[in-house]
Formats: C-alpha cells, structure tokens, sequence
C-alpha cells in the first residue's frame, strides 16, 4: 500500500489555482441567471449517504434534484471542485472553510457556509487511535511517528496540531510528527500491518476498528472540545445571490432531514441510509451504514454560529498563518437562508413551528 505524504496546506495552492481557473471563466455551470436552477451537482462518499441526500430523499428538497458528478476524499477536494465550477456546493471543516473564506474574501468567488454538515457528539466522534499493544500513550510518543488521515488541511489536520499544542509539545516538535494521507477505508489496514503508528477514524470506521479488536482510543476530537459541529455546506456568494429560493431550499431540506434523523430510532435511519445506498446504484458497499448513529450536527436544522469559526480562527492567528482581525465569523456564514436559526424563528412564528413539526414526523421505511 502506498502512502502519499503531503506537504501541509498544499491545497490551499490549489484551491486558489481553482480560483484563477473559475475567474477567467474556463468552466461552466448550470448557474444561470436567466432560468431557474432545477438541481444542485455534487460530490459524494462511497458507502456514506450526506443530509443532502437524505433530504432528496425524504422529499425534502421538493422539485429540486442532486446530480452526483464523483466521490470526493475530503474538503478541501470538494471546495477546489467548488472553485472550479465543477459542483454546486461542497461540504467542509470549518477550519479549512475559514482559510478559503479568507482568501476568496475580496473576490467574486468569495464562499458562504449555510447549514452543518456534520460533527461530532456523544455518539459520532473523530477517533485518533494506536495498536491496543502499541508504546504510544503520549502526546511526546508521537514525535517521529506517521499518523494517518483522509487530507491535509482539514479536521484531521487541525485536530491532532491543537491536542498536540495542548499536550505541551513545541512548534518545532508538533513538526516532528509526520502526517501523512490515505483513503480512510485503506487506515485501519496500514494502522494494522505496522506502516503507520496512529489514525484518525471517523465514527463508522472506528467502531469497525474496535469491533475487530486490537484497537484503542489515544485521543479523539471531543476531548477537546465537547460535542461540536465540526463541517459545514457552503456556496458561492455569488451562487447565493442569483438563486436565493434555491439555497433556501437546500438549507430547509436539509435541516427537516436532519431533524427527521434524530427524531426516528437509529435503526430506522440506517435503514433508510441502505436504501439509498442500493437505490442509486453506484456499486458501494453498504456495509459500514450498520455503525452509523448520529451526524453529529449540533444545532436544531443545522444553523451556523460563530463558535464553530472562530476556535479554527484563533488558531491561525496564534500558529501565524492569519492576522488578528482579517476575518471574522460573520464574513464567514449567514443564517439568512435557514427557517431553523433563533433570529428566523423569531421573525416566522407559527409559521416555523408548523415547518419543524412536520421534519419531526416519522416516516415509513418502505421495503
């Protein structure tokens, strides 16, 4: 098995060449200003179904349609399709988020988070874990070793650099740490056959990790930060500002669906998830649905704060790679499009609570 290690904040490089690429207007889109948007292109992941796909689904997304143009690793490959022009919206750490906001900040192609995408709760957390006989109990044990996750530049990123800060280790010896990228199915494998020392493992591919045996738990993402959302889906401004009915559409399904997750038992959901699965016929295995519990979404539907930036924030400020004050949170997202959002329940009333009842129904699986 190869291993590809990657220089940190390599994507950036090339999230800002999509850039270049969109402003001379080398790609195009069904965004149209002249007729109205009819579906939404997209990236999925392989054996995984998102909100937006379960809001089709459950028709939530009304005469709105998802066109699947690919799989995608991680965020920062979803948001340089974003730039491209190549998809509609993409899903992403919201610390990666924070970097393409601020360098698309001044430009036409300046991004917008809309609604959570995923997260990280009591049931659904990022797991960094070693060999059950494995020496490494420390955060100092790490140095010199390869610790494995699905891309640079995103939640696996951040989240070992900040544990690893937090645990006392210098910026030369957080260094010292080599990080390297692998398909998230292939991590336990190499974790197992001794090509890596640790690995990142999102909640499904750790609870198959820790079935097996042989795994544990050196730390995880809610160690340091409680039950958070951790990604959120986000457009152009500009898409945003030609096609709001459409946003607004995608904001409100996906947060009903959201809503109608947790509101039905887990084993209804996973049932759902697997027909989905095998409906649209992509020859995914199916398999790893049987662990799936929660999306880790925090917030009711999915609404945006400025918590879920502004730690991501903080943390370039202080490791340098952002000035105090060049962004904030509120450059960042809008709630504007989300019926779910405190300050939009307020203004709809009743109106808002008809909408949130009718997400929390249960809806029949059909065999």
């Amino acid at each position: 098995m190869h291993i590809r290690k990657v220089a940190p904040h390599v994507w950036i490089a090339v999230l800002l060449l999509g850039l270049s690429t969109f402003l001379v207007g080398c790609q195009q889109s069904n965004e149209s200003t002249k007729g109205k948007i009819t579906e939404l292109r997209y990236q999925g992941t392989p054996g995984a179904v998102g909100l937006p796909e379960l809001a089709e689904d459950l028709g939530y997304l009304g005469e709105l349609k998802l066109n699947y143009v690919g799989s995608t690793q991680g965020g920062p490959e979803n948001m340089q399709a974003l730039m491209s022009k190549d998809v509609d919206y993409a899903s992403a750490f919201n610390g990666a988020i924070v970097k393409l906001a601020h360098a698309t900040r001044n430009s036409p192609n300046s991004i917008v988070a809309v609604v959570g995408s995923y997260g990280s709760d009591q049931h659904t957390w990022t797991c960094y874990c070693v060999l059950e006989d494995s020496p490494i109990r420390s955060a100092r044990d790490l140095i010199g070793k390869k610790i494995a996750g699905n891309t640079l530049g995103a939640h696996f990123e951040f989240i070992i650099r900040e544990w690893l800060a937090q645990q006392g280790l210098t910026q030369n010896e957080i260094k010292q740490v080599q990080l390297v990228v692998l398909p998230p199915v292939s991590t336990e494998q190499a974790l197992r056959q001794g090509q890596i020392h640790a690995a990142s493992m999102s909640t499904i591919l750790r609870d198959k990790a820790f079935a097996r045996g042989g795994v544990r738990k050196l730390f995880a993402d809610t160690d340091l930060y409680g039950e958070f959302t951790a990604g959120t889906y986000v457009f152009t401004r500009q898409f945003t500002q030609q096609h709001p009915e459409v946003v607004k559409q995608f904001v409100s399904g996906v947060g009903r669906a959201l809503e109608w997750s947790r509101n039905n038992p887990p084993e209804v959901v996973r049932e759902r998830l697997t027909q989905i699965i095998r409906k649209r016929g992509r020859n995914e295995n199916d398999q790893l649905i049987q662990y799936w519990n929660s999306y880790g979404v925090i917030e009711t539907g999915g609404y945006v704060t400025a918590q879920q930036f502004q730690p991501w924030i903080d943390f370039m400020v202080k490791n340098g790679e952002l000035k105090a004050n060049d962004i904030t949170p509120e450059d960042i997202f809008s709630n504007e499009f989300n019926s779910f959002a405190p300050q939009q329940v307020q203004a709809s009333g009743a109106t808002e609570t008809a909408a949130y009842s009718q997400s929390t129904e249960h809806v029949e699986v059909k065999p």
